[in-house]
C-alpha cells in the first residue's frame, strides 16, 4: 500500500469537506416555495435564490434556466449563507400586463397543433397566417393532482423563439390563448388541493409564456357531468386564476354541443353538464364556441326534428339558444339564461379531413353569419332580433386549414370583415327565466 504524503491527506480532506457541503444542499424540486438566501443543488451545480418565490409546476423555473431567481454558487455548510447582491436587485417573474387591445369584434378563432398528425408537423407561431384574430394553443398536459404542464413541441421552434412568437401575434391584435382538454385530454380537479395546483401551475406557465389566457375544450376525459365536484371546482379554479393573472384574462370555451344544448333534451350526466360552468363563470367569459360536429344533428325549441349538421339552421339555432336563453329537460328543469351576443361565437370544422362529421362550407358560414348580425341569409330559424355584436366563428383547426390551402379561412375572414359594425342594439331579446345553479 502506498504511503500518502501529508500534502496529499490535506488535499484529500478538502475534497472531502468541499463533496460533503454540496451533498448537504438540497435538490431543487419543482413546486415548492424558496426564500431568498436558500441554497439548492441542480444537475450537479449549486444556486442560490436570490428572491423569495414558488417553482410552479409546469413553469420551468429550474436554477438553471431562471438567472432573475437563482445565481449560480453557494454553500450548505457553516449555517446560511449570505445571498449575493446583484448590481440592480432582480425581481420574479411576472405576469405581463396583458394583452390590452380587444380581440377583433367579428373574429376568427383557430386552433394550432402542438403535435403533429396527418395535417403535417407543428410549425412556428410566425407562420400562421394574418386572417386568425385568436389562436388557440392545443393542448396543456394534466401532470396530475390537478397540476398542469405545457411541453412545446420542436416543430415551434426554441422556447425563446415562441414567447417572441406569440408576442409578435399579440403586437398585431391576435389573441393567444392556451387550451385544456382536446379529445384525449383531461383535467383532475377533485378537491380544494388539486385546485390550488391548477391555479398555480397555469399561472407559472401564462407568466413564462405570456399567453392571454386560456380554452376550456374539456369532454369525456374531465368528467364533466352534472353534479361532479370537477364542474364547481373548475369554475372557483378559474376565478381565482384570472385574480392572479388580472383584468385582461381571456378566457373561452369550447364545449360539444351535447354538453350544452343537450341539456335541452334531457338535463342530467354528460346532458347540459357544461351550463352551470358558463353560468358559473358568464361575467368572465371573453367567448363560447361551441361544437357543431361531430355529434349528430342539433335539438332545439325551433323544430320537432333535429337541425341537421353542416346547415345555417344548425349554427344559428345552437347561437339563437345560447343569446336568447332556453328551457332545460323539455322545461322540467329549469331554464338557462342567455349570454351577451359579443360572446357568443360557433365552431365548425375547416375542411373534410379535420371532423368526422359536421363539414361546412364557406357560403353556408357567411349565411348564419349574416342571419345572427343582420337578420339575412336565414334558413328555417330566426333569431328574435339582429345581433350585431355577434362573435364570429372558430374552427378546427389552423394546422388543418394551412393543409388544404386556406379554403376555409380566406373566405371566412372576408365574410367576418364585411359584417356590421354598428353598436348593439338597445332592444333586449326575450330570455328565458334564470335558474339557479
Amino acid at each position: 500500500m502506498r504511503r500518502l504524503t501529508g500534502r496529499a491527506i490535506a488535499m484529500a480532506l478538502l475534497l472531502a469537506i468541499g463533496q460533503s457541503a454540496w451533498a448537504a444542499c438540497p435538490g431543487w424540486t419543482e413546486g415548492a416555495s424558496y426564500k431568498a438566501g436558500d441554497v439548492v443543488s441542480y444537475n450537479n451545480a449549486n444556486y442560490t435564490a436570490l428572491v423569495a418565490h414558488t417553482a410552479y409546476v409546469g413553469a420551468n423555473w429550474n436554477p438553471a434556466a431562471s438567472p432573475t431567481l437563482w445565481s449560480a454558487g453557494g454553500s450548505c455548510s457553516g449555517g446560511d449563507p449570505t445571498p449575493p447582491t446583484p448590481p440592480n436587485p432582480p425581481t420574479p417573474p411576472s405576469p405581463p400586463p396583458g394583452n390590452t387591445v380587444p380581440f377583433a369584434k367579428h373574429a376568427l378563432v383557430g386552433y394550432w397543433h402542438n403535435f403533429a398528425n396527418p395535417s403535417g408537423s407543428a410549425f412556428p407561431l410566425a407562420q400562421v397566417s394574418a386572417d386568425w384574430d385568436v389562436i388557440v394553443v392545443a393542448f396543456a398536459d394534466d401532470a396530475g393532482n390537478g397540476n398542469v404542464s405545457f411541453t412545446l413541441d420542436p416543430g415551434a421552434g426554441s422556447a425563446a423563439q415562441f414567447v417572441q412568437d406569440i408576442r409578435a401575434q399579440q403586437a398585431k391584435g391576435k389573441k393567444v390563448v392556451l387550451s385544456l382538454g382536446g379529445q384525449n385530454g383531461s383535467v383532475t380537479l377533485n378537491n380544494a388541493t388539486q385546485v390550488q395546483n391548477f391555479v398555480n401551475s397555469l399561472y407559472g406557465i401564462i407568466t413564462q409564456y405570456g399567453f392571454d389566457g386560456i380554452d376550456l375544450d374539456l369532454e369525456s376525459g374531465s368528467g364533466i357531468v352534472v353534479g361532479a365536484p370537477v364542474v364547481s371546482n373548475l369554475v372557483s379554479a378559474v376565478k381565482q386564476l384570472k385574480a392572479k393573472v388580472g383584468p385582461n384574462f381571456y378566457l373561452s370555451m369550447a364545449p360539444e354541443h351535447p354538453y350544452v344544448q343537450g341539456g335541452f333534451v334531457a338535463y342530467g350526466g354528460n346532458w347540459g353538464a357544461y351550463l352551470p360552468i358558463i353560468d358559473g363563470l358568464r361575467d368572465d367569459l371573453s367567448v363560447i364556441h361551441v361544437q357543431y360536429y361531430n355529434n349528430g344533428g342539433l335539438y332545439t325549441p325551433y323544430s320537432t326534428g333535429a337541425l341537421a349538421e353542416g346547415s345555417t339552421d344548425m349554427l344559428v339555432g345552437g347561437s339563437k339558444m345560447l343569446i336568447e336563453g332556453f328551457p332545460l329537460g323539455n322545461g322540467a328543469s329549469g331554464s338557462f339564461k342567455g349570454l351577451r351576443p359579443d360572446q357568443v361565437a360557433f365552431g365548425v370544422p375547416s375542411g373534410r379531413s379535420s371532423a368526422n362529421s359536421g363539414f361546412v362550407t364557406p357560403d353556408t358560414v357567411a349565411k348564419a353569419l349574416s342571419c345572427l348580425t343582420a337578420l339575412q341569409g336565414c334558413g328555417g330559424v330566426l333569431p328574435a332580433q339582429a345581433y350585431p355584436t355577434f362573435r364570429g366563428a372558430m374552427t378546427w383547426s389552423i394546422n388543418w386549414d394551412r393543409h388544404d390551402g386556406y379554403n376555409f379561412s380566406k373566405p371566412v375572414a372576408a365574410s367576418l370583415r364585411q359584417l356590421p359594425a354598428a353598436a348593439a342594439s338597445k332592444k333586449k331579446a326575450v330570455r328565458a327565466t334564470r335558474t339557479a345553479w
